[in-house]
């Protein structure tokens, strides 16, 4: 892996909402609407090694791999650093997979609504729940919530709604 600066990378901004099982043919009605299917791992950090997690993305036939880092800044900001890998490197990089973790599969649903652009994750070990994220420019940017879906809550705060989480707890939520 390459090595990387990541108090210079792009700060992301987003939130994070717990919403009952998506109705999928209503999202397909949304505007800009495209799916893309998931694998995502999070790595192990070691002496060599910083860590992170690798996904394999299918979108439309077409498969790439990612590297992504993120550093926490807050519980909404952080600096993320991601750069596309070639398949050999994922391979070479999968099996440091933090122990005890799941690979996350997940189709990620993504639309605009009212100027902002939002991925709907549904993971397969959920059948009555997923996440809705949005990406936004400040903390303190309102987030109108499309009418298509239904709130449960904002989970923005709650790391056991991180990925990561997900992942070691196997999608469970204790």
């Amino acid at each position: 892996m390459d090595s990387f600066d990541i108090k210079n990378a792009p700060l992301e901004i987003e939130r994070k909402f717990l919403i009952e099982y998506p109705d999928i043919a209503a999202l397909q009605a949304m505007p800009d609407y495209r799916v893309v299917q998931m694998e995502q791992s999070y790595l192990q950090a070691a002496d060599d090694f910083i860590g992170g997690r690798i996904r394999r993305i299918s979108d439309g036939g077409r498969v790439r791999f990612v590297y992504t880092y993120k550093e926490r800044l807050s519980d909404l900001t952080r600096r993320e650093f991601e750069r596309e890998i070639t398949a050999e490197e994922y391979d070479e990089l999968l099996p440091r997979r933090t122990p005890d973790t799941i690979t996350i599969r997940k189709d990620r649903h993504i639309f605009r609504f009212e100027g902002l652009t939002y991925e709907l994750d549904v993971y397969e070990f959920w059948d009555d729940k997923a996440t809705l994220e949005a990406e936004v420019q400040s903390e303190d940017t309102p987030i109108p919530i499309p009418p298509c879906v239904k709130l449960i809550g904002e989970v923005t705060h709650d790391r056991r709604y991180n990925n990561s989480q997900l992942a070691l707890n196997q999608g469970k939520i204790e």
